[in-house]
């Protein structure tokens, strides 16, 4: 069933959420475009001027590696002010209530730990974008003291602790997944009654199968999205459009 009318939507998710006991919902973009988040889709998207470079460049190039962080700069400029949106805070609310078990996303943007959900229910598929770590010895890095430094000297940084190469903490193309967040993720959506699909295209894998894992294992699946999806004919229901407006009555 596809609903799109918001009010027919709003009562459908709530009628899923009180019938359900083990909530996973699972992020993309779409959750982060009301707060000046961008996508990486969109025409126009500031990630297609300053696009992603692959691991393998980043690892094997110092030039790419100041290239990489000119990039990333330019970016977190665009949306530094970004807050949590209405999406956010109702997943918040959804594991405050012990109704969700884990939020597991796609994006970089720190924006559910912000909302208030804890950071041990928050499965981070593609890493986050508010530090840096070190590739060799994994020590975690501050962006403002990594900014500082290339700033003055436009030299990619290397670790205090070890002199090896420093990247933002986000998976690039080309990087192995995290195996340790792939396991949690797994963990959560195989446990789950209800999988909410939100704001992802689903198209990008290996983090797209876990809506269909979900059905696998006898949960319901709930897709909200403001387009069409590959997965929404294997949903049980699929509530098309603006997501903030679908989610605002869970937000408070």
């Amino acid at each position: 069933m596809i609903l799109t009318h918001v009010d027919e939507a709003r009562a459908a998710l709530a009628r899923a959420i009180d019938q359900a006991s083990r909530i996973v919902a699972f992020t993309g973009a779409g959750i982060s475009t009301e707060c000046g988040v961008p996508d990486f889709r969109s025409t126009n998207s500031p990630w297609l001027k300053y696009k992603p470079i692959d691991f393998d460049v980043f690892v094997s190039s110092e030039l790419m590696r100041e290239e990489a962080w000119r990039r990333k700069f330019a970016l977190d400029d665009i949306y530094a002010q970004a807050q949590p949106g209405r999406g956010h805070y109702a997943l918040a609310n959804l594991v405050a209530s012990g109704k969700a078990t884990a939020i597991i996303t796609q994006n970089i943007d720190n924006l559910h730990q912000c909302s208030g959900t804890p950071d041990d229910r928050i499965v981070e598929l593609h890493g986050n974008g508010t530090y840096a770590s070190c590739l060799s010895c994994g020590l975690r890095h501050e962006l403002v003291d990594i900014r500082r430094g290339f700033e003055a000297t436009g030299a990619a940084p290397l670790c205090s602790a070890c002199g090896g190469p420093v990247k933002s903490a986000t998976i690039s193309f080309g990087q192995p997944m995290p195996a340790e967040a792939m396991r949690r993720a797994h963990e959560a959506t195989v446990a789950c009654d209800l999988f909410l699909a939100i704001g992802s295209s689903l198209i990008v894998y290996p983090a797209a199968s876990y809506p269909s894992l979900a059905k696998s294992h006898n949960a319901r699946l709930v897709i909200v999205n403001g387009e069409a999806t590959p997965l929404d004919s294997e949903a049980d229901l699929v509530l098309r459009g603006d997501i903030g407006d679908i989610l605002e009555p869970f937000a408070s």
